[in-house]
């Protein structure tokens, strides 16, 4: 894969950077994260500034350009692929590594005296501007807003921001009407002594109004803010899509409603003004509540003394537990999701042999099965389908450059998830088409031991996700391996695949306490660069737990695996296995094989039930 040329792009940069027509004054040098103005991860086209300078187009990476450098930081999932794309003009900064400076600290080693440091105030997080800005300020340094995007200006064929149709979801999906949803908030506020609740992310927006959209790729969002009163509704969006019947009947528009119920719809352009007319009317003592997530811009519209500042939201800690109807629609999918991963690998282990098969030709039919299942939306990420050293790379998406030909010598690992109306999925599974060497079964048992200890877990009520971590690695660090991303993320439901406030990884200790109806995914790996890539990912339900005890009366808590597709036994190395954890794969075949045998009968999909009955032998029996 060549690197994107990036030396008249960087030297334009430079250009705008100093001049009067964008930057009040000159700013010496310039950040571009990769969000959006919601802070969001996946973004539309129109946001991927960071890619369009650097040619590194992971998921998380902050670029910096200063007139004589330029400097790209992102973490171990992405340390490969950004080396691939990036070209001589880059120096790649590895996070997370020890003699990897901060963005701060390495701004400060090579900035001249007195430096203006520029970055658009509606990507950079309230909280990431608090902390740069001080560790800047301490160095003589100013970090400074520049109201235009100056990547936007020497961009030429910016795509549009989209403005796609919106989706209504009944209650049948939600189990709580949007109406409701308000009530629960407006009484959070209250608890709070807090009179205006401002809405940033795009996923806490469309899970509130029970709507969904297409405006950015795997995320079935939309481009909105809201903002909540104790009486009133605001709901910052554009475009024409508030014509439609449908919407304007779910969101009630042209009902006689209460007045606190009543949705004035303002163009999404106008959020700046209306916070700052809200908080130019507030009293002494009066609160309006926002994410330390929200953007800069946004937080800086309402005067500091009036500000309520937290890491999540009560939107995002209620979005997170799911209601009984979510947490069936998340069965459902998932049953569905196992289906079409059935069909897939029943189809590859007859395709594989014939040398025909590549990885995206792969990743198309993952696609192709799961868009025959019902209400199925689109994909929930790109689909990692990766074979051999491919697989080393830990988000590696195939493009015809690197696309490589599966074949029975190799490890072939598949990340896939999609989109359904009733819920989202996201599973692993590595596999090999002929013998695997006695080294590649051998990390896969230790990868498979770390994937049972979190999902047999047993913990207390108000544990964090991130005690969890070192769950997945024990059997890895026995041996001295281990794995440089997290063990799990929250998933939404028909939301975004990666979802706060919880999650199971030792990069964070902010992450808010599991509870019964939270969905995580539990994806130990292992990756040895040049060969190959392990990863068994499931996506869990945290339940409550029967024990014999329960100390202090808190309760117990553990997981219970909604993905239900088949391990592969040839890769395991029983002998390495205890007795409880034969029996938990041998538990977890026998669910696959009822369940997901049932709806493959239901289908008329014979032959993969076949497959399916073949792949969940007991496991002595299947050496």
């Amino acid at each position: 894969m060549s690197p994107k040329i990036t030396t008249e792009l960087l030297k334009q940069l430079r250009q705008v950077m100093k001049s009067p027509k964008y930057v009040q004054e000159p700013v010496q040098a310039y950040i571009v994260p990769s969000g959006d103005a919601h802070q969001s991860e996946y973004i539309a086209p129109c946001d991927c500034r960071r890619a369009f300078i650097s040619g590194f187009d992971g998921s998380a990476g902050t670029a910096i350009v200063t007139d004589q450098h330029a400097a790209m930081w992102t973490d171990g999932r992405y340390f490969l692929q950004a080396a691939h794309q990036m070209d001589n003009n880059w120096t790649l900064m590895k996070m997370g590594l020890k003699d990897t400076p901060t963005q701060e600290d390495w701004l400060v080693s090579v900035l001249p005296e007195g430096s203006k440091v520029g970055v658009d105030p509606f990507i950079i997080p309230a909280d990431q501007w608090k902390r740069m800005s001080k560790a800047l300020r301490s160095a003589g340094h100013d970090l400074v807003p520049v109201k235009e995007n100056l990547i936007d200006t020497i961009w030429a064929d910016c795509p549009q921001r989209p403005c796609k149709p919106l989706i209504t979801l009944d209650l049948s999906y939600t189990g709580v009407s949007w109406k409701d949803k308000i009530v629960a908030l407006r009484s959070k506020m209250a608890e709070r002594k807090v009179l205006w609740f401002v809405v940033t992310a795009l996923d806490e927006v469309a899970w509130l109004f029970n709507l969904r959209g297409s405006d950015v790729e795997y995320n079935p969002v939309f481009f909105a803010y809201a903002v909540i009163g104790m009486n009133t509704i605001r709901l910052f969006i554009d475009g024409d899509r508030m014509t439609d019947p449908a919407v304007r009947e779910h969101l009630q528009l042209d009902s006689t409603l209460e007045p606190e119920f009543k949705i004035q719809v303002i163009p999404y352009g106008s959020i700046l003004s209306e916070l700052q007319a809200v908080g130019a009317g507030l009293s002494p003592k009066d609160k309006v509540w926002l994410s330390d997530k929200a953007s800069y811009a946004v937080t800086e519209a309402i005067p500091k003394a009036y500000r309520y500042l937290t890491p999540y939201t009560p939107i995002c800690i209620a979005k997170a537990v799911k209601n009984a109807s979510e947490t069936e629609g998340m069965r459902r999918a998932h049953i569905k999701d196992a289906v079409a991963l059935c069909e897939l690998f029943n189809w590859l282990e007859k395709e594989v042999p014939k040398g025909t098969v590549t990885e995206i030709i792969a990743a198309d039919k993952a696609e192709e099965f799961r868009s025959q299942q019902k209400d199925f939306v689109e994909l929930s990420f790109a689909t990692i389908s990766s074979t051999g050293p491919n697989g080393a790379i830990i988000h590696y998406k195939p493009v015809p450059e690197t696309n490589r030909t599966l074949s029975v010598n190799e490890i072939y690992l598949l990340d896939s998830g999609a989109q359904y109306k009733d819920g989202t999925t996201d599973v692993t599974r590595t596999m090999h088409f002929g013998t695997p060497s006695a080294y590649e079964k051998e990390c896969f048992t230790y990868v498979l031991k770390g994937h049972i200890a979190v999902s047999a877990a047993i913990f207390p009520n108000g544990t964090k996700g991130h005690l969890l971590d070192s769950f997945a690695r024990s059997a890895l660090w026995d041996c001295g391996l281990d794995y440089l991303h997290g063990t799990g993320h929250g998933v939404g439901s028909f939301l975004n695949v990666h979802e706060g406030p919880c999650g199971i990884s030792y990069k964070t200790f902010a992450d808010e306490p599991l509870e019964a109806g939270m969905i995580v995914s539990d994806e130990p790996g292992y990756y040895e660069d040049g060969s190959f890539g392990i990863r068994i990912e499931n996506v869990v339900l945290v339940i409550p737990a029967e024990t014999k005890y329960n100390f202090k009366n808190r309760g117990s808590l553990t997981f219970e695996p909604l993905t239900l597709v088949p391990i592969q036994t040839k890769m395991i190395d029983v002998n390495l296995l205890t007795q409880k954890e034969r029996n938990w794969v041998d538990d977890y075949h026998q669910k696959c094989r009822e369940v997901v045998g049932a709806e493959l009968e239901r289908q008329g999909r014979h032959e993969t039930l076949q497959w399916l009955i073949r792949e969940t032998e007991p496991l002595l029996r299947a050496q």
